[in-house]
């Protein structure tokens, strides 16, 4: 796991075991459905927790519960059977299906694109829509990783990435290479990221955030107010739009998995590997072109 996650798991595991405490309950065996619907209840109605946050409590407890039923301390993990009976309902708000995430198409990543004035923030939005790198992916390019003139990049390594190098087309190229003027006025000499502040300094995972989602609402495109996940449109929603239009434009599955830098899950994964020359030609022939340059 990357050290975010283990983070989050510690952070989701003390809250649940602060709640059993409350209630006196000091063994692993005591934890049946009762105990989980009740903790259900709790964070839905008293601690108001959206469902993508009610969702990754209950995979923290579930992962817990596991481990507990493969060290033999207890016989099944009743997360499992609560989770399933009751986290469906909650994620769809009772309307039966879960919520999707939001998928823009390309006319509304152009109007999203144009309407950004900023040199670095155009930069940013659109490398994260034509590479569809994550987050922290992104905040960790230096400039000494981009290779303009072979349009391509190479990542530092981490948890949740297997192939380290992607692409960009000559749009992207253009706009990087529109920051990297504003950049070079901006900069310490001893900051190697490839996006910073105005004062000089790197760009966190929050700032890049919010940097979206302002962006996105001011098209139209983000609602914060709402409770549906299919109305709020984040970073993540750029990667959602890389994946969807290169299957929809017919490049193979696993070009795909290795554009994204999926972990191989499976045994003949590691076996298989993608010439780059023909990754890089068949990525700059199925991304779409926004036409912005």
């Amino acid at each position: 796991m990357t050290d975010g996650s283990i983070v989050s798991y510690r952070s989701a595991l003390r809250r649940f075991n602060a709640f059993l405490d409350e209630r006196d309950i000091h063994d692993v065996a005591s934890i049946d459905k009762n105990v989980i619907r009740e903790y259900i209840r709790i964070l839905r109605e008293e601690r108001k927790v959206s469902s993508s946050t009610l969702d990754n409590q209950l995979s923290c407890i579930s992962s817990f519960l596991d481990y507990l039923v493969y060290e033999e301390m207890i016989d099944v993990n009743i997360a499992l059977v609560v989770r399933k009976r009751y986290l469906r309902r909650y994620k769809s708000d009772g309307r039966g299906d879960a919520h999707t995430r939001k998928l823009i198409t390309t006319p509304q990543l152009k109007l999203l694109v144009e309407s950004i004035l900023n040199p670095r923030d155009r930069a940013l939005v659109l490398l994260l829509a034509k590479t569809g790198i994550r987050r922290n992916e992104l905040i960790s390019i230096d400039i000494g990783d981009v290779d303009i003139a072979n349009l391509k990049i190479v990542l530092k390594p981490k948890a949740k990435r297997s192939n380290r190098v992607v692409f960009f087309d000559e749009e992207c190229a253009a706009a990087l290479q529109e920051w990297l003027i504003v950049r070079e006025r901006n900069a310490r000499d001893d900051m190697k990221a490839l996006f910073i502040t105005t004062a000089g300094g790197g760009l966190d995972r929050n700032s890049v955030y919010r940097m979206v989602t302002e962006y996105a609402a001011r098209v139209g495109l983000h609602d914060q107010k709402s409770k549906r996940l299919e109305d709020h449109f984040t970073p993540h929603c750029l990667r959602h739009w890389f994946t969807t239009c290169l299957r929809r434009n017919g490049m193979q599955r696993e070009m795909i998995q290795e554009l994204r830098g999926d972990v191989r899950r499976d045994a003949i994964d590691i076996y298989y590997h993608i010439d780059e020359e023909q990754l890089r030609k068949a990525y700059l022939e199925h991304i779409p072109r926004l036409g912005i340059y």
